[in-house]
């Protein structure tokens, strides 16, 4: 999918915002649809299907951060928070409950242009079969390394974009650690808020992760962490 034929949904309670952004993001070349709180966005979702939702988490009501754990229970579309909060715990607790990434205001327009192409390029895709295995087995969970899908016990995993991606990027190197400098690259996630907030926000991704894989995420067999090095993750 091309980044400039994707459906968006922006939901923003302050409509000069929302109206900004829309008409932004329409001159990208996005298609838009706007809602002005969660109460519309999930009537807004039951009938329309959309490539991203950029959502804001000080809304009255309902805020972002609930309305996002709410949706990770039954879909798996990227979700991209703005947040008025500096306080790294606060995105970090967006990210928990299944956010693919944040973006503080106040930010640069063209910042989040960035950032919605880099998730959207994270989106799962079947890949090229190559001569290496094309399953990985992970205890009780198999994952499919062509068609990019986890199973356990006949049921499909919901992975989220970025837990999707991030089981492309280790299959590619099953056994070899890989750093978080270069998770950081290769998710998109280089940007202005701190080497530190970046590296904790990745933690984050790959403890959601590991609760998917292992039978115990706080002692784990297949997706371990290497002191100094980054992450690994090993099969059966």
């Amino acid at each position: 999918m091309n980044d400039v034929e994707a459906h968006l949904l922006i939901v923003d309670d302050d409509e000069r915002i929302r109206q900004l952004l829309c008409r932004f993001l329409s001159r990208a070349g996005f298609y838009v649809t706007g809602a002005r709180d969660a109460g519309q966005a999930r009537r807004l979702l039951a009938g329309l299907d959309f490539d991203m939702i950029v959502l804001d988490v000080m809304m009255p009501g309902e805020d972002g951060v609930s309305l996002t754990r709410e949706l990770r229970v039954s879909r798996d579309v990227p979700i991209l928070l703005l947040t008025a909060k500096g306080e790294t715990a606060d995105r970090i607790e967006g990210l928990e409950a299944g956010a693919d990434d944040y973006l503080a205001k106040p930010f640069e327009p063209k910042e989040l242009l960035l950032r919605i192409n880099a998730i959207l390029r994270r989106v799962p895709h079947e890949v090229e079969p190559s001569d290496g295995p094309k399953f990985l087995q992970l205890g009780g969970v198999r994952y499919d390394i062509s068609r990019g899908e986890m199973w356990q016990d006949g049921q499909l995993v919901r992975l989220t974009t970025t837990e999707a991606q991030l089981m492309r990027i280790f299959a590619g190197q099953v056994g070899e650690p890989v750093s978080r400098a270069k998770l950081i690259e290769d998710l998109g996630r280089t940007g202005p808020d701190g080497e530190s907030a970046q590296d904790r926000a990745v933690d984050v991704q790959i403890t959601r992760l590991r609760r998917k894989i292992e039978a115990d995420p706080k002692q784990p067999r297949y997706l371990q962490t290497v002191r100094g090095a980054g992450y690994v993750l090993t099969s059966d």
